[in-house]
C-alpha cells in the first residue's frame, strides 16, 4: 500500500487511519492479532518507529492492545465482572461469553500472616493453605491472585482441587454446597513488575487491586484472597447484596 509522502500527513498518522478503517470495517475482529510489526512495515513501506505511533495511536482509541512478547490485538469489550454476594469467576465469564481459564503458579502450606490468620479467623502461625495464580478470559489473562484457605478444613487440598475445575466444585467436595462473599475491597494502583509481567500489560497501566473473604453460609471464613486485576481489560459491577468498600 502506497503512502502520500506530502508535508503536513505524517506517515504514522497515515498508517494509523488505514489499520483503523479496517478494524472498524471487520478486517479483524474482536481478540485477532494484527499483523507483526515487520509485516506492517513492509506492507506500507515505513520504518518500525512509524509503525509503532501508529499502533500506539490505535491504543490511545482503545481499538488494539499491545501485549509484551505476543503482539497486538483488536481490542474486546472490557468484561463487565458483578462483585455480589455470590460471586464466581467462572460463571462471571461463561454468562458474557468469555472462556474462563487460569495457570497456578504456586501451591504450598505455611503458617498464616497476621493478616491472614486475623481475615480467617485463626490463630497466627496455623497452618494454611496458599495458592497463587493468573486467571484468564479467552486466554488473556485479567488477573493474579493470591487465595489463603485453613488447612484443618481443607486437608490434602492440592489433590482435591486437582479433580475437580473450579473452587465451587472443590468446596462442595469438602461438604460446603454454597458459600457467600462476605466483602470486597477495591483499590487503583499501579502493578508491581511481577504483576504486570502475569498480566502481560505496562508497569505503567493501572490494576484493580481486589481483598476479598469468603464465608461459609453459618459465617465461617473459608478463603481469603487478594488479586490484581488488569484495568485495561475489566470493569466490576458492584450489585446488590455485596458489600464493597472502593477505596
Amino acid at each position: 500500500m502506497s503512502l502520500t509522502r506530502k508535508r503536513g500527513m505524517a506517515l504514522w498518522l497515515q498508517v494509523k487511519t488505514a489499520l483503523a478503517a479496517e478494524i472498524e470495517g471487520g478486517a479483524w475482529g474482536p481478540g485477532e492479532r494484527l499483523p507483526t510489526e515487520p509485516e506492517l512495515m513492509e506492507r506500507f513501506g515505513v520504518s518500525r518507529f512509524t509503525v509503532r505511533q501508529a499502533i500506539a495511536s490505535l491504543e490511545r482509541r482503545g481499538l488494539v492492545r499491545a501485549e509484551q512478547g505476543r503482539g497486538t490485538f483488536v481490542h474486546r469489550d472490557l468484561l463487565a465482572y458483578p462483585i455480589s454476594s455470590r460471586t464466581r469467576f467462572s460463571r462471571n465469564l461463561i454468562e458474557q461469553d468469555f472462556d474462563p481459564g487460569g495457570e497456578l503458579l504456586l501451591q504450598e502450606v505455611i503458617p498464616a500472616s497476621e493478616e491472614v490468620a486475623e481475615a480467617l479467623a485463626i490463630a497466627p502461625g496455623a497452618l494454611v493453605v496458599h495458592r497463587r495464580g493468573i486467571g484468564t478470559a479467552d486466554g488473556i489473562p485479567i488477573e493474579v491472585a493470591s487465595v489463603w484457605l485453613p488447612a484443618d478444613r481443607f486437608p490434602d487440598f492440592a489433590r482435591v482441587k486437582a479433580e475437580h475445575a473450579t473452587y465451587t466444585a472443590t468446596f462442595a467436595a469438602y461438604g460446603i454446597p454454597n458459600y457467600l462473599r462476605l466483602w470486597t475491597r477495591v483499590e487503583g494502583r499501579l502493578p508491581t513488575p511481577e504483576e504486570a509481567d502475569a498480566l502481560r500489560q505496562l508497569e505503567a497501566s493501572p490494576v484493580l487491586a481486589v481483598t476479598r473473604l469468603d464465608a461459609d453460609l453459618q459465617g465461617r471464613p473459608i478463603s481469603y484472597g487478594r488479586s490484581a486485576w488488569s484495568g485495561e481489560r475489566v470493569v466490576f459491577d458492584l450489585q446488590d447484596g455485596s458489600r464493597a468498600l472502593v477505596g
